[in-house]
């Protein structure tokens, strides 16, 4: 459940402030009507997109059964992990101009194509943000069932109504939660939940290895623990099984688990090199 409101909530508020900068920058133009019509029909068609690329997920995940189901959530779940990677590292890049690019694209879509071009932008903005929630929430949830399926429902429902309310204080300009403020929180808390949704995949991809005729160094690197430190922090309850959805702890880690968050973290730390601190986007 906290999952999937973190991830609902974070994408949801990005969404967001995209559709109100277009909103407030067609406010000022001379045909706003026309224009309000070609935003929010990209953001209807926005969230279609984001719709259909859900139910092709889920018909794919039916599809696929058995050792080939196996692979292909593991691709997904590893692929969102990546996903993480990018979009902190695409909003710290553009997160100082992301305002005035926008605003710009729009002004030139509206001269050239009378709105359609708006439309488009609209569509693509609202469907990038949409379809990274599908691959993720579909990456932290396939394996939920029954009550557990429909908190993991609840949480992402309850995070778009705090996405809304987070919204409106961001906005409104709140001392005590900045457009910084959110973008930092919400940074570190998507790398950590990027870290385990990368030992997830992981988790996955050594149960189909455990199955086929390998070196017996495979199995040693994959199913063999380094340590168990479940008499202390169990990976299955209270605080460890926190520390397992948000960040990738495991209390009987084998070696394969250990390289992939050392790898992970190291890309990361790299990664953010490379990139700027994301500041306010509305402040431009």
């Amino acid at each position: 459940m906290n999952q999937s409101l973190f991830i609902v909530w974070r994408e949801s508020v990005e969404a967001l402030l995209v559709i109100g900068i277009l909103h407030a920058w067609i406010s000022q133009q001379a045909e706003r009507g026309r224009a309000m019509t070609f935003l929010w029909g990209g953001v209807a068609l926005g969230l279609l997109l984001s719709g259909a690329l859900a139910l092709t997920i889920l018909f794919a995940g039916e599809w696929l059964a058995g050792a080939a189901g196996e692979w292909f959530q593991a691709a997904l779940v590893l692929l969102a992990s990546l996903l993480v990677l990018q979009m902190v590292g695409w909003m710290r890049r553009h997160g100082r101009t992301l305002k005035s690019d926008l605003q710009q694209a729009a002004g030139n879509h509206l001269n050239r194509n009378g709105g359609l071009g708006l439309l488009l932008l609209a569509m693509l903005a609202v469907g990038r943000e949409g379809s990274e929630t599908v691959v993720f929430l579909y990456g932290l949830g396939m394996h939920k069932q029954g009550a557990a399926l429909w908190q993991f429902a609840l949480g992402g429902a309850l995070g778009l109504g705090l996405a809304l309310l987070t919204f409106m204080l961001l906005q409104a300009g709140s001392r005590l939660l900045s457009w910084r403020h959110f973008f930092t929180f919400s940074e570190v808390l998507l790398l950590l939940l990027g870290a385990s949704m990368l030992i997830a995949g992981l988790d996955r991809i050594s149960g189909q290895l455990m199955a086929l005729e390998l070196p017996e160094q495979v199995y040693a690197w994959f199913g063999d623990a380094l340590w168990d430190t479940s008499a202390g922090l169990d990976d299955a309850s209270g605080l460890g099984a926190v520390l397992a959805n948000f960040a990738g702890y495991r209390a009987m880690p084998s070696l394969a688990t250990v390289a992939a968050l050392a790898g992970y973290w190291a890309v990361v730390v790299l990664w953010l090199r490379r990139s700027p601190p994301a500041v306010s986007p509305c402040a431009s």
